[in-house]
Parts: structure tokens; sequence; C-alpha cells
């Protein structure tokens, strides 16, 4: 009797229960995706007027009058510092209605929400649609068009399969982590020229890595194979069983 009752706790013990690889991804990934957008909207270039700080958000437009840039002295990918907001969006997009991931119904909507925003930034400022269609924002309005199709495919793109999702957000989050930091560092002697003082990176640099860091590492925990998730007490629980059995 003991024998069967363990048999059966053994077996609820183990159907579905996540693994501890999806339970902390599950938490990393929505709160390192605010801390990536948080330091993006921070300053990167910090300065006592207001006027005068710099985004990242504003980095890809400010380096387009740069004259190093300009003349082609210092070149860059000016749409490279719009890929943290992509890859969070992206990020939010794929897995906000994984079954895998439990997002009770106002989670999952604020992330498509917050996906949604990141999308809407890409967009240039005082754009008019004749001019999303020029050669320089070509670029942008597509990932503009792709982030904010994706958040309205949300629910269809959970029946992807969970490594496919998860290697799409690496894919594009780690050029997140490198393209816009080596960007930024490559025109700040400029910027510090124009200051007319040596200028550091502000907080807001840091603070996007470090949440693009968190999303790359959420993103590896979901392409990693989930396997037999929590088997150590169901082993107790069967070994237990075995040895009632051999007893009786």
């Amino acid at each position: 009797m003991s024998a069967t009752l363990l048999g059966s706790a053994s077996g609820s013990l183990g159907a579905g229960a996540p693994s501890w690889r999806i339970r902390l991804a599950r938490w990393l990934l929505p709160l390192s995706g605010l801390l990536a957008l948080a330091g993006y909207f921070g300053p990167w270039l910090p300065h006592r007027a207001a006027g005068l700080v710099i985004t990242g958000l504003d980095l890809g437009e400010v380096v387009k009058f740069l004259p190093p840039v300009q003349s082609g002295q210092i070149s860059l990918w000016r749409e490279g510092f719009y890929l943290p907001l992509v890859a969070v969006s992206l990020a939010f997009s794929l897995h906000a209605w994984r079954g895998e991931l439990g997002y009770p119904w106002p989670v999952r909507v604020a992330l498509l929400g917050v996906a949604a925003v990141a999308g809407l930034n890409l967009l240039p400022p005082a754009w008019t649609p004749q001019r999303l269609l020029t050669p320089e924002f070509r670029l942008q309005t597509g990932a503009l068009i792709a982030c904010l199709a994706l958040a309205g495919v949300s629910p269809l793109l959970a029946l992807l399969p969970r490594w496919l999702s998860a290697l799409a957000t690496l894919a594009v989050t780690l050029p997140s982590l490198g393209i816009p930091l080596q960007g930024f560092l490559r025109v700040l002697p400029v910027l510090g020229q124009l200051y007319n003082r040596p200028l550091a990176p502000g907080w807001g640099l840091w603070v996007t890595e470090l949440g693009l860091l968190g999303l790359a590492m959420s993103a590896g925990l979901l392409a990693w194979p989930q396997g037999s998730p929590d088997r150590g007490p169901e082993r107790n629980l069967e070994r237990t069983a075995e040895s009632e059995r051999e007893h009786a």
C-alpha cells in the first residue's frame, strides 16, 4: 500500500515540474530586458546640463553629425546603436506566451506592450512616411515593422520550439552587447573634443550591457535541453518504494 502511494507521489512530483533553468529564466528574462531599456534610455554620456546628456537612443542620430564620421575617418554602423531595442522587443515577443514560462495574462500583456514601445522607438525624430522609405532609414523601418509584427503574432510564436526561440534571441542579443559599445567608445574621444573636456561613459551604458548580458543568459538557459526536471526527490521516492517492495 505504502509503495503504491509512494509511486503515485513520485509520478505527480516529476510530471510537469519545470527545471530550475526554466524557473530562473522566467524571472531573469523580463527583469533583464527592463534593465537594458532603463540603461538604454539613461545617460551614456552624462552632463550637468540636461540638454547635453546623450542617451543610447540619441547616439544613432548624434553620430551622423560628427565630422570624422561624415568624412569616413571613423567607420561605424549607425543602425547598430538601435540593436538593444530590437533585442528586447524580439525576446519579449518570442517568450511572452510560452507555456513553460507560465506568465499570467497581465504580465504577457505588459511584455508585449514593452516590445511594441521598444520597436516604436526605432522611429527617427520628425519622421514622415516618405522619410521612412529613404535609404538612410530603410533598415530602421524594416526593423520597426518586424518588431511590431512579431509582437502582434506573439501567441503563434509560442508554438516554435523553445530552443529556436532562445537561439533567435541570442542571435540578436549577443551583437547588441558588442556593436553599440564598440561604436560608442570609438566616437567618445570625438565627443570629448566637442565638449572640450575628457569624457567617461555614463551609468546608462553599463546598465544596458548588464541587462543585455542577463537577457543572453536567460536565452541560454532556455536553449539548454530541459531533460528530466527535478529528478532528485523523485529518485529518492522511487528508491524507497523499491526497498519496501523488496522487504514485502
